[in-house]
């Protein structure tokens, strides 16, 4: 198994994260929910689909520049299935609608506000994320 600790980019890129919600709220008075903005990109209309397509861009582009300046190429190596990937995708994208929101927008924005439905739906979300691993590590 190969091990890939890095904290000084994963302090790195938390701090930025922390601070990009932070200006989110502060200048738009929105949490930055990225299943929230994504999913809202269906149903916008003007200026609400602006933001939210440019928000989702700069996501984008934001990991080319890093992918650039880093001057790596090792792309993350996924190990199952097309069908695999898609169906788990559909079943987190259920999951964001049934919980409310999704790991930003409770992990990090609800959190950060002493969110009681956040803070409960975080410990699920990672409650499930653990029990998935060793699961699929050590029973499958």
């Amino acid at each position: 198994m190969v091990e890939n600790f890095t904290p000084v980019s994963g302090l790195i890129g938390g701090g930025l994260i922390g601070v990009a919600s932070a200006l989110m709220l502060l200048f738009s008075g929105r949490i930055t929910g990225i299943s929230g903005i994504v999913g809202g990109l269906l149903s916008a209309k003007g200026s609400e689909l602006s933001w939210r397509a440019v928000f989702v861009v700069g996501l984008i582009l934001g990991a080319v520049i890093y992918m650039l300046v880093a001057g790596g190429t090792n792309l993350v190596q996924m190990e199952a299935s097309v069908p695999v990937l898609v169906v788990a995708g559909v079943l987190v994208g259920f999951g964001t609608r049934l919980g409310s929101g999704c790991t930003s927008g409770h992990g990090v924005c609800g959190i950060a506000r002493f969110s009681n439905r956040s803070i409960t739906a975080t410990i699920v979300f990672m409650g499930v994320a653990a029990l998935t691993v060793f699961i699929t590590r050590h029973v499958f």
